[in-house]
This record gives structure tokens, C-alpha cells and sequence, in this order.
């Protein structure tokens, strides 16, 4: 009996757009390319992921999580940005030398990916994070009033030089009057 070899064209294909990703981020990264276009919200390739705001300014991010565990996923707040990682369970177990018809399901660990979330616009205390039917759904919600930070006054100061500028109530040409 003659034994056909079968090709996986889906995989073929991930596989080829996942090194055609890897070269993309390598190669924008080592020559400082597109550094003025950082999208806030980047486009990882996995896990699948959704980021929207509500109508009442929740910011929510929903990741499917086929296969992992809570105590598996790592969520946590560094700067501007929301870290999201996640490693493989210890109880999972690939076949080995097994010949796959279809090949759907990535299972691989997510390094640190990094969500903008502006900490003066969103309160990171109240967080809620539920892993349900393989789905985790991070909800942000807005704070009350933006956090303002205190900004620097600036001193605008008469341009000594200027013909334009009265002198009335001065003692020489661009020095004020003593008050």
C-alpha cells in the first residue's frame, strides 16, 4: 500500500507568518524603525485578544486562554503599561513524534506583553480580572476624576529689546517700575 505523506497548509502558513513576524519585530527593533508610530495597544499574534472601552470608560482587554490555569497567568502594572505573561502548565504533555492533520491550537508560554493603560485616566486598584470558559477578561475601570499632575508655571517675561513694548510705569527703556 502506498503511504501518502499529508502537508498541513494552515500550519505551512502559521509558521510562515510567524517568522515573517519574528523577522519584522527584529528588524524594526535593531534599526529604531517606526519608533514615532508605537501603537498603544500592539497587535501580538497570540493569544487571541480583544481591547475596547466600554460606554462608561471601562478599558477591557479579553485574552482566550485555552489550557491555562490562574495560577499559570501573571498580570501586573509597571509604569504607563499592564504586563500580561503567562506560562505553559506543568501537567500538559504534546505527543511526541505525532504527525498532525491539523494544527490549530497554539500552546506556548506569552512573554511579557505590554498594554498601554495611562494611570492617570484609569484606577488600577479596582482591577477585577476573571478567568471564565478559557476567556480572561481584565476590566479597567476610569478613575473618578483624572489625576491631575502638577505642572510647571512658566514666567513670561518682557523682552528687553523690544521697541513694541510700552515703558510706561518704568524707570529705564524694558526694566519694570518697582512696585
Amino acid at each position: 500500500m502506498k503511504q501518502h505523506d499529508f502537508i498541513d497548509l494552515g500550519k505551512l502558513m502559521d509558521d510562515i507568518f510567524a517568522a515573517a513576524e519574528d523577522f519584522t519585530s527584529v528588524f524594526t527593533d535593531s534599526m529604531s524603525w517606526g519608533s514615532n508610530r508605537r501603537d498603544f495597544y500592539p497587535n501580538y499574534a497570540y493569544p487571541p485578544t480583544n481591547v475596547y472601552i466600554t460606554e462608561d470608560k471601562h478599558l477591557v482587554f479579553e485574552f482566550a486562554l485555552a489550557g491555562f490555569r490562574e495560577q499559570d497567568i501573571s498580570l501586573e502594572f509597571k509604569g504607563e503599561h499592564m504586563i500580561f505573561s503567562a506560562s505553559l502548565p506543568d501537567d500538559l504533555h504534546r505527543p511526541e513524534n505525532a504527525r498532525f492533520f491539523k494544527q490549530r491550537l497554539k500552546m506556548k508560554p506569552i512573554e511579557a506583553q505590554k498594554y498601554y493603560v495611562p494611570r492617570d485616566k484609569f484606577d488600577r486598584d479596582q482591577v477585577s480580572a476573571i478567568l471564565k470558559n478559557g476567556i480572561l477578561r481584565v476590566t479597567v475601570p476610569p478613575r473618578d476624576e483624572p489625576e491631575t499632575q502638577d505642572g510647571v508655571k512658566i514666567k513670561i517675561v518682557r523682552d528687553a529689546g523690544s521697541a513694541s513694548v510700552s515703558t510706561k510705569g518704568s524707570t529705564k527703556k524694558g526694566e519694570p517700575a518697582q512696585e
